[in-house]
């Protein structure tokens, strides 16, 4: 539970930046080799990988990127012999207390340990202590949403009603006659759960405070909150890797949790790009039961300069800022981020690209805008060939100055009337 003071979880949260980066790069090579060791995934995705070399996030930035679909395929591929398929360290009993199965499916275990995904930090952060009563409005069926914050509530002291989803009308009475402190759930349902107890002039005022996710939460959502009387703050959680950052009452972008390690990269690449640009969220999870190495979580966000103004000293980032994968679909031909990023690398004089498709169906268009210092006819034509080489697609191509195109981590604009 807290540890240094009222003001935080724990001393994790102060350390000074040079510190946590320090302790963090000194635990990565040993995670990276549990999971060679002790997960068949990583022991084939790893393979070769000198761990203790892996010390710093240079060495970090040249391992591949493990991606949602990997998991999928894996777990597919050797459903028979182990459902997980290789990727976690545990084994069923003792330390596995529950699996679950998110869509697709993809089956997650839970380890057994005290707030396995971490989410007492993001909970402490919005506010929930200890005796207060949450109403945990996740799902309870089949898929972990419900206990990756149960377990938070129970990490920081709470008492939960396990309300899960829909029957709004029980929903009501329960609050009317519980009167919980804190929400937890998505945020359109506890605005359902609001307008619905106005209407019917239940009296749900006791909820002052939640931690929403599971869906975006955008800035007037928040304010129309507060109007209400409740504080929301966002929590960025996922089955895979848990917790990875949190929002806290400075409003600030989301800290990131300090059991994992944060990268942006171009999208379609494993590349970091530098701070401030948007780019696909990567994350290494320091979880010995479920090692992720490098997990592209395909949402896009960027980092934040400077700490939190709450004291926190860990990385910030912006928090969900659409999806990373961009592929589309264009004269029947489907062109990936990948590709765009596979062009810009045949050419140092390119910094950002971005493939805009343009166009009515059944008469697509594309453009290559690039942001390059040059203005060289003879470059447009041969990255105008690269395009055909890699995407077996003609384009035109546009030389802009660097800094021209928008940092939106968008590398392929899909601009086409649908009319």
């Amino acid at each position: 539970m807290a540890g240094v003071n009222n003001d935080y979880f724990d001393a994790l949260e102060t350390r000074s930046a040079a510190q946590r980066e320090a302790e963090q790069m000194a635990a990565l090579p040993k995670q990276v080799a549990h999971a060679q060791a002790h997960s068949a995934a990583f022991a084939e995705i790893l393979k070769g990988v000198d761990a203790a070399a892996i010390n710093d996030r240079a060495a970090l930035a040249q391992l591949p990127v493990t991606r949602k679909s990997a998991l999928f395929e894996r777990q597919r591929a050797r459903r028979e012999k182990d459902v997980f398929g290789g990727f976690s360290t545990l084994v069923r009993g003792p330390q596995m207390t529950r699996v679950f199965a998110s869509p697709g499916p993809i089956y997650e275990p839970e380890g057994a340990v005290r707030d396995y995904w971490r989410t007492g930090r993001a909970l402490y952060a919005a506010g929930f202590r200890a005796g207060e009563l949450v109403h945990n409005a996740f799902s309870y069926h089949m898929t972990p949403g419900a206990f990756i914050l149960e377990a938070g509530a129970h990490a920081v002291g709470c008492t939960v009603f396990p309300a899960g989803t829909g029957q709004t009308e029980q929903q009501l009475q329960a609050i009317a006659e519980l009167r919980p402190d804190a929400y937890t759930g998505t945020p359109s349902f506890l605005r359902i759960l609001l307008e619905k107890a106005a209407e019917a002039g239940v009296d749900a005022s006791s909820i002052r405070k939640a931690s929403v996710g599971g869906e975006a939460c955008p800035p007037s959502l928040t304010a129309w909150f507060a109007e209400h009387g409740v504080a929301v703050y966002q929590t960025y959680a996922t089955a895979d890797l848990g917790l990875v950052a949190y929002e806290t009452a400075a409003r600030e972008g989301l800290v990131v949790e300090e059991q994992v390690i944060v990268e942006i990269v171009r999208p379609g690449t494993g590349e970091p790009v530098s701070d401030g640009e948007v780019g696909e969220l990567v994350v290494t999870s320091l979880n010995p039961a479920y090692p992720l190495i490098r997990f592209g979580t395909g949402d896009l966000s960027a980092v934040l300069p400077g700490p939190c103004p709450t004291g926190r000293t860990a990385p910030r980032i912006k928090g969900w800022m659409g999806r990373a994968d961009q592929t589309t679909k264009v004269r029947g031909m489907f062109v990936h981020p990948a590709q765009v990023a596979d062009i810009a690398r045949r050419f140092p004089q390119i910094g950002r690209a971005r493939l805009v498709v343009s166009g009515e169906m059944a008469n697509d268009q594309m453009c290559l805008r690039v942001e390059t210092p040059e203005e060289d006819d003879s470059l447009r034509e041969l990255i105008a060939a690269a395009v055909r080489d890699i995407t077996k697609l003609r384009s035109e191509v546009e030389l802009v100055a660097p800094g021209s195109l928008p940092n939106d981590g968008k590398v392929i604009e899909d601009a086409r009337s649908y009319r």
